[in-house]
């Protein structure tokens, strides 16, 4: 037996008997295992029901459930901005207080858990889950937007160069920090409650340090079924409105740029992409995560890096740079007065209400879904290596890219010709990008890998998303069989082109978004159920049971023929005393 194996299993088992809470429940026990299917006993069913009826609602009651989803989402983000702005500060905040203290080198998993993929893989699928998309959709349109119209925190005019500084610091705060905070927290607690803990890969394990065994009957069940309504709606309603990007994109670049084909617009066009890039996905999430996600959300990487490379090479180039140094000084000096902007003194509560406090709730409501991705993805990691890893370097790059495009936007505004704000102001959003991509070289071979790099976005978010809901639909199980696969993938993209045909996506993406709020509270609630559990943790850790067992345990599996006894034993007790105290060097 060679000694890491040795090791590994003598930690695994210490792991199980010190760290795991007292329960006769294993994840999925109690499931029902059918045609092909192994599903939660009342999850699974529930769920289906409840998607069929808010479907067939939102279809029939068409603009009175738009109306009704509005009210409810303007009641919330109105009522409560300053607590969407306050909790998210407070996710920040607990993260860092995780990671640079003692118990920063706690590692998911347990102490000799080992990582499951590259560093360069595991960046690549949560950044591809969590944020690739939203920026290939903002990054041109939202600088623009406040270059047009300059919040009035900023007290700057609009279109001059103080409001481009202006425009490229809100656009980093809005894809910055925050956002990565809120799934880094859920992600965070996931993991250990799943890894460290040996409970269900569901939002309801959190809950334990409150719960205990009740997460396994109704309070656990709701936790999970408003978990499935959250990421499958959310997507549902982010694919359908991303089609339209890459619908009206595939127009632009060969209707009105090359002038070789009139490319129809509108909602037949639209379900048809949806049946595209769902049928890629489905392929992809029945490849499982290694050989399908894990190889997407790469391909995913090197062609952004590639984009992102050909307009740094072929666009200005200085400016770039210069936008993107200067706009990093301004965000992180003015970070702190804008983390706790209300507006309600005065100076610009309306960008707070309908871009902030919008980010803010969308990126709540979506964390279930990224957050249970990344924790499926991070065993092995110290829980400072997935601080850093989650929270800044995907920042860092969000700025680099956002400044990459939006200054380019803002150089062809301020010292161009000015086509791309006019298209913006003309077609909107979805021709933003690919009017900036016109102005380089090679504009229309760019525009139309930007297009393949939209898909291949929609494609990894709607497979990752189908594995989660596959945790929460199987009692938390890791692994679920292909055909459950299929099936989450098949119905994202049928309730995508349901809603896409009946009219009702933007009055579903409001709803999703109002599930905000209530979600907003439970993670304040996780950052202290995550501390308990963190704490008890590395109490054990350092204490001389966890020691002693080492040495029992050692002494119980270990034979002379296979290894030195003493020698083994004082190695592994070292070797785990090492690493459980290097928090506090």
């Amino acid at each position: 037996m060679a000694d890491g194996d040795e090791q590994g299993g003598l930690t695994e088992g210490l792991q199980t008997e010190l760290f795991h809470p007292e329960s006769e429940r294993e994840p999925g026990d109690t499931n029902i295992q059918k045609w092909g299917f192994d599903v939660h006993p009342v999850v699974f069913p529930v769920a289906l029901l409840i998607i069929a009826l808010f479907v067939g609602a939102t279809l029939v009651l068409g603009d009175q459930a738009a109306t009704v989803y509005m009210a409810v989402r303007k009641f919330f983000e109105n009522t409560f901005d300053w607590f969407f702005l306050l909790s998210v500060n407070v996710f920040i905040g607990a993260l860092l207080f995780f990671a640079f203290s003692k118990y920063g080198q706690i590692r998911i998993g347990g102490v000799e858990a080992e990582k499951e993929f590259s560093d360069f893989a595991w960046m690549a699928m949560l950044f591809s889950a969590g944020m690739g998309i939203g920026l290939m959709f903002f990054s041109v349109s939202e600088p623009l937007n406040y270059f047009s119209a300059t919040p009035g925190f900023y007290g700057t005019q609009s279109g001059t160069g103080e409001a481009g500084v202006a425009a490229m610091t809100q656009t980093f705060f809005h894809w910055g920090f925050h956002p990565w905070a809120v799934y880094g927290l859920v992600g965070l607690g996931l993991a250990f409650f799943s890894f460290n803990r040996g409970l269900p890969l569901t939002f309801r394990s959190i809950f334990w340090p409150l719960l205990g065994e009740r997460i396994y009957g109704w309070p656990g069940h709701l936790i999970d079924l408003v978990t499935v309504f959250a990421t499958l709606f959310g997507l549902a309603t982010s694919l359908g409105l991303g089609v339209k990007q890459i619908n009206t994109g595939l127009a632009y670049i060969l209707g009105d740029v090359l002038g070789v084909a009139s490319v129809p617009t509108g909602t037949g066009p639209q379900i048809f992409l949806i049946v595209a890039i769902t049928a890629i996905a489905t392929a992809s999430v029945a490849a499982g995560l290694e050989g399908g996600v894990k190889r997407l959300s790469t391909l995913n990487v090197y062609l952004m890096l590639a984009l992102l490379g050909f307009v740094l090479l072929v666009g200005p180039t200085v400016y770039i740079l210069g936008a993107w140094v200067q706009g990093l000084g301004s965000y992180l000096g003015s970070l702190p007065r804008l983390a706790f902007f209300t507006g309600a003194l005065g100076g610009g509560q309306s960008t707070v209400n309908t871009w902030t406090v919008f980010y803010w709730a969308w990126w709540i409501a979506w964390s279930p879904f990224v957050g249970t991705f990344i924790a499926r993805i991070s065993k092995g990691r110290t829980i400072r290596e997935f601080v850093v890893g989650v929270l800044v370097i995907p920042s860092v790059f969000s700025t680099l890219w956002l400044a990459t495009f939006g200054g380019s936007a803002l150089f062809n505004s301020l010292q161009g010709n000015g086509a791309v704000l006019a298209a913006y102001d003309q077609a909107g959003q979805t021709v933003a990008m690919f009017a900036l991509l016109e102005q380089f070289p090679f504009g229309a071979i760019s525009g139309l890998f930007a297009v393949l790099l939209v898909v291949t976005f929609f494609v990894t978010s709607s497979d990752s998303g189908s594995l989660v809901v596959d945790h929460l639909t199987s009692g938390g199980k890791r692994d679920v069989p292909k055909i459950q696969r299929i099936f989450w993938a098949s119905a994202e993209g049928g309730v995508a082109a349901l809603l896409l045909y009946g009219g009702g996506l933007n009055a579903l993406q409001t709803a999703a978004i109002a599930t905000g709020f209530p979600f907003a509270i439970v993670l304040v609630v996780m950052c202290y159920t995550l501390y308990l559990g963190l704490d008890k943790e590395y109490e054990l850790l350092q204490s001389e049971e966890f020691v002693n067992r080492v040495q029992e345990i050692t002494d119980e599996d270990v034979t002379e023929s296979e290894v030195d006894v003493d020698t083994s034993r004082s190695e592994v007790v070292t070797d785990i005393q090492r690493s459980s105290s290097d928090g506090d060097d």
